[in-house]
């Protein structure tokens, strides 16, 4: 049996979870989160508390009895307390700007990059090399972040681009000279 699966996942106060009709839906003071279960994934709730089952034993059922547990799991801490993940920005003449819903970046081509900030979703710049994004929904968190990061990953020879703030870049050194 899965042992992500089979745990139950706790409600903390102040959240809401309702499971019906293949659907479970997850309320709390960051916002409103739903998820569509697999046909062979069910969901009820228990005593304060969530429990996912599958029918059988089958290699796909089991796969897909620890992934909704976690996705819900997710879903139900993220509207308790926002996911949040911080961008650094290194590089001389490298920064961030926000206007806005648009986050602008300039990091070294000709032309300043602009993304535009996913709805339900929060975008803080404590300053200008520095990026907090957080919000509700991992997924959408966790897929910005990485959309920021792409633009200008941190390359290894001076270390300049966009990196997560807890990330370490492995540093290569130069030409050898003889």
């Amino acid at each position: 049996m899965s042992r992500i699966g089979k745990k139950p996942i706790p409600i903390p106060a102040g959240v809401t979870v309702q499971a019906a009709n293949g659907k479970v839906v997850v309320k709390g003071k960051g916002g409103e989160l739903s998820l569509s279960l697999h046909p062979r994934i069910s969901a009820k709730l228990e005593a304060g508390q969530v429990l996912v089952e599958r029918p059988d034993d089958q290699r796909d059922s089991r796969a897909l009895h620890g992934l909704t547990r976690a996705l819900i799991n997710n879903m139900v801490a993220g509207v308790d307390k926002p996911w949040e993940k911080k961008l650094e920005i290194q590089g001389v003449g490298y920064q961030a700007a926000l206007s806005g819903k648009v986050l602008t970046l300039q990091v070294g081509f000709a032309n300043a990059i602009k993304l535009e900030v996913p709805p339900g979703i929060s975008c803080v710049l404590p300053d200008s090399t520095h990026i907090i994004i957080s919000g509700a929904d991992r997924q959408v968190v966790g897929q910005f972040a990485a959309d920021i990061r792409t633009v200008r990953p941190p390359e290894p020879y001076k270390g300049k681009g966009i990196r997560y703030s807890d990330e370490r870049v492995r540093r290569k050194s130069g030409k050898a000279m003889s």
